[in-house]
């Protein structure tokens, strides 16, 4: 593997050190020990520093059955709540265009929300401080045909958690409102709108919204989405089948390694929008003075090697995902697994640093 990395090294005209050769060494070996292992199926990672590609490698099976081999560039994966990122980002987008308020009621745009004890605004929905519940029952796997206005009635009738601002409370449901906001206050469809705005100026080719209707398979790039597994203490069987049309800002979005890379570099070079515009995105926000370690959808905190990142990580059905942007390090780290919660996020947390500290020295 030393081997094949001073080649990577040599044809990518990136240089470095022994100890920068020996962390992605370690790193490529905790990876492929997973695959060796049997915890996961198949596992994409797309590395960046200073936009330039220093690692990227597919492990494992695209399927199983099929031995069908990983490319990080074309391989789709189910990313869950990394679809946050890329919804917060076209939010962002509408903030700008004058569009949405960060700071409006929600029923400024959903007037046909039922009323609640408490108003809720748009950035305590994206900063999960709204109050709206998590999924309840079978709810995470459901496999229906929602539109994501049909996907609020499973839980429109129900009561805040909480006096909105007074407590954090992780869900996906606040994207799902969020993004029925969007489309009402722009008259565009969410999809088309994230396309437009995010996904096409960033070049994110491989990056898909699953259609609403029921077992259609005719979406561009279908044929390259990797098969979605979970796993019991018998091995791997296929995950159950889900629609998460309706939901796709908060979990249901497709992509590669390679393209979730591209919208962290989008974000370290500029290329999104003025930083006064991204500062309430990628800054924690507060309770009583307390930090919820989460801006506006996006995670933001420090490894613990004390190194200040924002990103997200994502479990669904079929699919687990890493991503993190380190601006100081000006480095990008995507990982895709197709595969519900392996269990294996200590050993991604290892890697992680072993490629940040493989970062190549500044002198």
């Amino acid at each position: 593997m030393a081997k094949y990395l001073n080649n990577l090294f040599a044809k990518k005209r990136i240089l470095g050190d022994d100890t920068r050769l020996e962390g992605l060494v370690k790193a490529d070996d905790l990876l492929a020990d997973l695959v060796n292992q049997q915890k996961i199926p198949g596992l994409s990672v797309t590395v960046l520093e200073e936009g330039k590609t220093i690692f990227q490698k597919g492990y494992g099976h695209a399927d199983l059955e099929a031995k069908t081999r990983i490319i990080p560039e074309e391989t789709v994966f189910r990313v869950a709540s990394v679809s946050k990122p890329i919804a917060a980002t076209a939010l962002a987008h509408m903030v700008v265009e004058g569009i949405i308020d960060l700071d409006a009621s929600f029923r400024t745009y959903v007037p046909y929300y039922p009323k609640k004890k408490y108003d809720f605004t748009i950035r305590q929905l994206a900063s999960h401080t709204a109050g709206i519940r998590s999924y309840r029952g079978t709810e995470y796997g459901l496999n229906r045909p929602y539109s994501i206005k049909e996907g609020i009635d499973l839980f429109k009738n129900d009561p805040l958690l909480f006096e909105p601002g007074t407590g954090y409370h992780y869900n996906s449901y606040d994207w799902v409102l969020i993004s029925l906001a969007m489309q009402e206050a722009s008259g565009i469809p969410f999809v088309e709108y994230v396309h437009e705005k995010v996904l096409e100026p960033l070049g994110m080719d491989h990056t898909f919204a699953p259609t609403a209707k029921k077992g259609s398979d005719t979406w561009p790039g279908a044929h390259r989405l990797a098969t979605s597994y979970s796993r019991n203490r018998l091995g791997f069987r296929e995950a159950i089948p889900v629609n998460n049309h309706y939901k796709l800002a908060g979990g249901g979005y497709l992509s590669t390694s390679g393209d979730i890379a591209k919208l962290g570099q989008a974000y370290l070079e500029g290329k999104i929008l003025d930083k006064k515009t991204l500062q309430p995105f990628l800054t924690s926000q507060n309770i009583n003075g307390t930090p919820t370690y989460y801006g506006l959808g996006w995670q933001v905190s420090e490894d613990t090697k004390g190194r200040s990142y924002y990103g997200h990580v994502g479990n669904g059905v079929g699919g687990y995902s890493n991503f993190f942007v380190y601006p100081n390090e000006q480095m990008v780290v995507a990982i895709l697994i197709n595969c519900t919660d392996p269990k294996v996020q200590d050993v991604l947390d290892t890697t992680v640093n072993l490629l940040m500290t493989s970062k190549k020295p500044s002198f």
